[in-house]
Order: structure tokens, then sequence, then C-alpha cells
């Protein structure tokens, strides 16, 4: 591609390119890596459209890479591109309004105080973003990825459209790696209460098939892997209407400090699929559940085209995939 200085002197070829296609077309022809932001644009979009085209080379990856699939409770999406050494303070700032975004306000500061605390104070711990696809492709995907965080967004718009088929992770544990049966500090331990809510509410004979044993999934490898035959606990075609109903609402409950565009997307998916009829609930026991008191800390909720791994033991890791 002509550089600029090129271009100037090339002065008759551009007068042609002008004449033929107006000015702001020219330059677009001229410059097709530079980008401008409007105001209807959508933050990734806003962030995408700043970047240089050495940025994007860095961060940007094909719609079908496959770590667009990829999830764990500590990895980067560019492991020598962070956040703090590729992008400017403006970038930067904009990073943390796409982050910010993505959840409830009311969860925003407990949120950021975890991602912050789990890099240590050292910059070889701090995030990395990445894109997925290009503006041209309809699932363009934002990606924020670290230790105990993995979010993911559509980058058309900052409307909430769930998160795209793709896995998001959320965990932590605030002062010892064990943590104490009451997880204090820890950010994520709303959605064991909840969900030991659920749990109560279940006569005798359906808490006797949840409560699975003391093997859960491992997190080696694909945690998010479906089986497609044989889940552990107590299938949920066996609830009542009215139980079903408050599955249902317990995971709208647990997936409160997402920004409620993706809560509602997410449910819709699960019901429009027919998914519930489908999902088995399970408990563990022994080392998984601190304290041996029964209120759950490690649990799932699990079917063909779902799953949601809590993992309390021996702290939070949590591992949330639903089929788009």
């Amino acid at each position: 591609m002509l550089c600029y200085r090129q271009l100037i002197m090339n002065e008759v070829s551009r007068r042609d390119i002008v004449r033929t296609l107006g000015a702001a077309s020219a330059l677009a022809a001229l410059s097709p890596s530079k980008l401008f932001a409007t105001k209807s644009d959508s933050k990734p979009m806003q962030l995408y459209k700043s970047m240089s085209d050495e940025q994007r080379e860095k961060v940007c990856l094909p719609l079908n890479h496959p770590n667009r699939q990829k999830v764990s409770n500590w990895w980067y999406i560019h492991k020598e591109h962070r956040i703090h050494n590729t992008f400017n303070d403006d970038q930067q700032e904009l990073i943390q309004q796409i982050f910010d975004s993505l959840h409830n306000p009311e969860y925003a500061e407990a949120i950021n105080k975890q991602v912050k605390k789990d890099q240590y104070g050292q910059a070889k711990n701090t995030p990395a973003i990445g894109f997925f696809g290009s503006p041209k492709d309809k699932d363009f995907e934002f990606l924020y990825t670290g230790h105990h965080v993995t979010r993911r967004c559509n980058a058309h718009t900052d409307k909430g459209l769930g998160f795209g088929g793709g896995p998001v992770f959320y965990g932590h544990f605030d002062k010892k790696f064990t943590e104490t049966k009451k997880h204090i500090g820890n950010p994520y331990w709303y959605q064991g209460l909840i969900f030991n809510e659920f749990i109560q509410a279940l006569d005798g004979k359906q808490q006797a098939k949840a409560l699975a044993g003391s093997r859960p999934r491992s997190e080696r490898g694909n945690v998010v892997s479906k089986k497609q035959s044989g889940w552990d606990g107590l299938s949920c075609a066996e609830l009542s209407n009215d139980q079903k109903k408050q599955l249902m609402n317990t995971m709208r409950r647990m997936l409160e400090m997402f920004r409620q565009d993706d809560i509602n997307a997410t449910l819709a998916t699960i019901e429009k699929a027919g998914m519930i009829d489908r999902l088995h609930v399970a408990c563990y026991d022994g080392k998984f559940d601190l304290g041996n008191d029964q209120e759950w800390d490690t649990w799932q909720i699990e079917g063909p085209e779902m799953v949601w791994y809590f993992r309390g033991y021996p702290h939070i890791h949590t591992y949330f995939h639903v089929k788009a």
C-alpha cells in the first residue's frame, strides 16, 4: 500500500480518486486501516476502531479460532500482549468501561476488586483482551481473560445478547487458598447460598438423588465438555412444574452479577430450547463440602447443552457455558 508521502507526490492519481469517489470515500480507500468511531458505535467497536494495524495484528484472531471456546481458571488469550503493554491510557480506560458494562453495577466494585487482587500487584498477571473475527462478522466478539476471569460479548452492540455460545469463568479466594465454609470476602459465594435455597426446598428423596457423591468433574482439559448421557444427580424432568419455575428463578438470581440483557438472553435460550427437562442438578460432599455441613459448596447444573460447574473447594472456581 502506498505511504502518505508517495500519495502526495502522485497528485494526478489522487485527484482522479477524489474526482471519482469523493473526498471522504477517497480517504477511506487510501487508508483502509484507519477507522473512526461514531456516537452510534458500541464500546467494543470504539476500541477496535481506535487500534492501529500493529495492535490489531497482536490481538485479533479469526472468528473460528480454537481458543474462542477455551476457558480456564488462569489464562490469557494473548500471553505476550496484555492490556498494560499493548494499549494506550485512553484505550485502557475504554477496556475498563467495556468490562464494567458487562456487569450489574451493584456488583461492579466487588468484581473489580477481585480482578485487581488476583493480579497480585504484578504486571505479569494483568489481563489480556482479544477480538474474534472482524466487524463484517455477525458474531464479532470481544474477549477479556486473566486470573480468575473470562468474560465475552458481541462487539457490535452494548446490548447484552447472552454469551454467544462461549464459556465464561469467575472465581476467587480472598485471604486463604483454602477458604472457610462461609467464603468470607468472596464476591461469588452469593450464588452458592442461592443454589442451596433451591436444594433445601426439594423433598427428601429429591435431595438424596441430587447428592452425587464426592467426585465432581475434573478441571483438567476441557472443563465445560458436555456429556450426552450419564449425568450426575437429580434429573430436572422429575421436578414439578413449580419446581422447574423455581430452578429457572434460581438461575436468574445467580446470574444477577451480569447485565440484565445477558441474563434475559441466556434464560431465553434455555427456555426456547426446552433445556430444563434435560438438565440435572448435582451436589458433592466429602472434602468438597467445607465444614461438612451440607450447605453445598460444590455443585453443578448440567445437561447435553449446558454446564454450570461451581467448585467451592479449596476456593471458588465457576465455569458457565450454554450452547447458543
